[in-house]
């Protein structure tokens, strides 16, 4: 009795949720990896017009490749955009990735022959398409970056060689705004490394709307320290250098410049005199004069938005904000109309909400409040003094769409169904792209209307739904389970022949990072179809939320403010417990895996938590939070010459000699973000130690260890340690 009382009071089963009846086939890895039978459908291309009321979408005929204009609400072809068997350069047919429209609408820029530099980056030849005329025009005869229109379509802004330029089109003739660009020093109008992965832009200007100015970054990373990996696919493996920040090491000089294309002039804005911050944004104020710049202190905790003069550069504050711990960047932010106010996101009272700051009067106004999470805002109708935004308003583990006014008083919610709405607003707020899935419900793609009646549906995934049917699924549901101090978010998956009087293995999974989420009400889970697999092999696999994670206020998620990995690993190792105690769980058989943070956490689990884990998988782990970049890191950690005990106390480099179980390491050798280095010191240690384990590296293969047949290979291997191994 007292047992089953424990056991209850830790894990508290939600109803699991109906399923439509299983058949009885087996999932391979090749179903997951080659085969693509659990392909999702969604919505490519779906670009919705300025006039709030049509979209444009790329659509395939056999070999042919067309852009077709649709009536939003019926979804009818309205007319014929581009197709590439007819509209070709120097009779060459086009092979387009992506394209985006002018603001007339008159206009293309078709990209094709993409080449990915870093996760965001990515390089590619581009021409300007005239959707009357039909002609095609090459933008640059190089592959360029970022290639956007000015917003009265007459130019085009690329960056090429670390230079920014300009096409006139009218002229035929490219302009260069700048000319000291060179490789590993200067940057112009794109990102360096740390920025486009830490801040998660990458075109670093902005024009102004009567496109008469270009705002752009100006990236001094002469100082930087270089960080070097060797690319094996030649006879002599090709040294590949950058500029890689670590934590606590020196950043670019950052500087916003300000290009005036009427008089050719360049002024630089006055951010102040500290050059040991950060500028993580850069947004035009909806007023052609007005340039509104970030400024972070290096520490982030302090959060300064100034508004530049486009014709000198001098700055004034309109908004700042502090935090004891650090504040997270966003584009939560849009400008009003009366020039003086805006609306913004702050966590200022504990928990993510919007506010209306008007600058000029100092008035600020709670536009949403509670003991929830703001997902994020959506759009701003300022006409009908409108604000649409996502929250965690229900359950952490849900998103609706509400609506209120600037004032906050009349909220209501758009999307009544239980589960998670991603939304993209149409142009003029009339309609919005729904991507609504549930625990166990596939992705369905609505067209909503201002008030949230679906207009209709644009995918349903039917055939996803169907071809899930034919196969013999492990039942899903939510838990709750009692951490260290706190109950914790969790999912369960069960053999699909669950057995309460038999005993299986456990396999947890994870990824713990700050303000992350793993645990939700949607479709679907992170490796839900290879953890299904694992479950029809006889496998319980199990997935927690533990403190550090988000959509549960400031409090919970900063709580592991300076010593990454204590917190989140003490919940995991005592989610591990309490799940051992359970009569169905075989305790001597407990094994974890996480990928990226959460192969850090994986590793550090089975050091820290050796009585518990029998088996861990890391994969490109961060190993000790010294190797990893420096924006990352000291947001949550400080640097390591303030805070040398939270970086290794917490670092399984330091804790290998605490291994008992069997342990698998893998990684990428041409990993940019978590470095090979890290797993690389982690193997020293453990042979150090004389510690038998296993690992697994990828030549040539970055954070994602993708590409070919990468995935299906690693999958594979993992599969194999785990069947061996747990």
């Amino acid at each position: 009795m007292k047992l089953t009382t424990l056991l209850l009071a830790a894990v508290t089963l939600a109803p699991p949720v109906a399923m439509a009846q299983q058949g009885h086939r087996q999932i391979t890895l090749e179903d997951i990896f080659k085969k693509g039978t659990f392909r999702m459908k969604g919505v490519p291309g779906f670009n919705a017009m300025k006039d709030g009321r049509h979209y444009t979408a790329m659509k395939w005929e056999g070999k042919k490749m067309c852009i077709y204009q649709y009536d939003l609400a019926s979804g009818n072809q309205v007319r014929k955009l581009f197709d590439n068997s007819i509209d070709k350069f120097s009779g060459t047919e086009l092979s387009v990735e992506h394209y985006t429209l002018s603001s007339d609408e008159h206009q293309m820029l078709l990209f094709t022959e993409g080449e990915s530099i870093y996760r965001h980056s990515r390089m590619q030849r581009v021409y300007v398409y005239d959707i009357e005329s039909g002609a095609v025009k090459l933008l640059d005869y190089d592959k360029v970056l970022h290639a956007t229109f000015s917003p009265d379509g007459n130019k085009v802004a690329f960056v090429k060689n670390n230079n920014l330029y300009y096409k006139d089109l009218e002229k035929d003739m490219v302009v260069s705004v700048t000319s000291d660009g060179v490789k590993n020093r200067i940057i112009n109008g794109n990102c360096d490394w740390v920025y486009e992965e830490e801040f998660s832009f990458t075109r670093a200007f902005e024009w102004s709307e009567d496109s008469r100015y270009l705002a752009f970054y100006r990236f001094d990373e002469t100082l930087v320290p270089e960080y070097t990996m060797p690319k094996y696919n030649g006879l002599y493996p090709e040294q590949y250098t950058y500029k890689y920040p670590k934590a606590g090491e020196r950043n670019s000089i950052v500087q916003i410049k300000i290009h005036d294309l009427k008089n050719s002039s360049t002024v630089v804005a006055n951010t102040g005199k500290e050059t040991d911050i950060y500028l993580p944004r850069i947004k035009w104020a909806g007023d052609d004069d007005k340039l509104c710049i970030y400024r972070l202190n290096r520490h982030q905790n302090k959060l300064d938005m100034l508004l530049a003069n486009p014709a000198n550069g001098k700055c004034s504050y309109i908004y700042q904000e502090t935090n004891k711990a650090y504040i997270e960047i966003d584009d939560d932010i849009r400008f009003l109309n009366d020039g003086h106010s805006m609306i913004v996101g702050s966590e200022r009272n504990g928990y993510k909400h919007l506010y209306h700051w008007d600058w000029s009067s100092k008035q600020l106004t709670d536009i949403t409040k509670g003991n929830y999470d703001v997902e994020g805002l959506t759009a701003v109708d300022t006409k009908r003094g409108l604000v649409y935004y996502t929250a965690a308003l229900r359950s952490p583990l849900q998103r609706q769409l509400y609506v209120t006014d600037f004032s906050g008083n009349e909220k209501k919610c758009l999307t009544p169904e239980s589960g998670t709405h991603s939304i993209a607003p149409c142009e003029g707020n009339r309609f919005f792209l729904d991507r609504y899935s549930a625990l166990n419900k596939v992705p369905v793609y609505y067209l909503r209307n201002s008030r949230g009646e679906i207009v209709r549906t644009l995918e349903d995934n039917h055939e996803l739904a169907a071809t899930m049917s034919e196969f013999d699924l492990g039942e899903l549901r939510t838990l709750k389970i009692k951490g260290v101090q706190q109950e914790l978010n969790a999912w369960m998956i069960t053999p699909p022949d669950f057995d309460k009087s038999k005993k299986y293995p456990v396999l947890m999974f994870q990824y713990s990072g700050p303000g992350s989420q793993q645990v939700a009400d949607r479709f679907p889970l992170s490796n839900y179809f290879w953890h299904q697999m694992l479950a029809q092999k006889g496998y319980i696999i199990v997935c927690t939320d533990g403190t550090g994670t988000g959509f549960r206020g400031e409090a919970f998620r900063k709580k592991t403010y300076r010593q990454l990995g204590r917190y989140e690993s003490d919940d995991q190792i005592a989610v591990a417990k309490r799940i051992a105690k359970l009569p169905y769980v075989d305790a001597g058989r407990i094994g974890i895996w996480g990928w990226s943070y959460g192969g850090f956490m994986s590793a550090t689990c089975i050091l820290k938590g050796n009585d518990v884990f029998k088996t861990a998988i890391s994969v490109a782990p961060v190993t000790n939070w010294r190797y990893y970049d420096n924006i990352y890191t000291e947001r949550y950690m400080r640097t390591p010459q303030e805070n040398p005990t939270g970086y290794d106390n917490n670092a399984p480099e330091k804790m290998a000699a605490n291994l008992k179980g069997n342990f698998l390491l893998v990684h990428g050798t041409a990993d940019d973000n978590v470095h090979f280095q890290n797993s690389a010191m982690l193997t020293t240690a453990l042979v150090n130690a004389n510690k038998p384990f296993e690992s697994m590296y990828y030549p040539d293969k970055a954070h994602g260890i993708s590409g070919g047949n990468t995935s299906l290979h690693l999958y594979s291997k993992m599969t194999k340690f785990i069947l061996e191994k747990l």
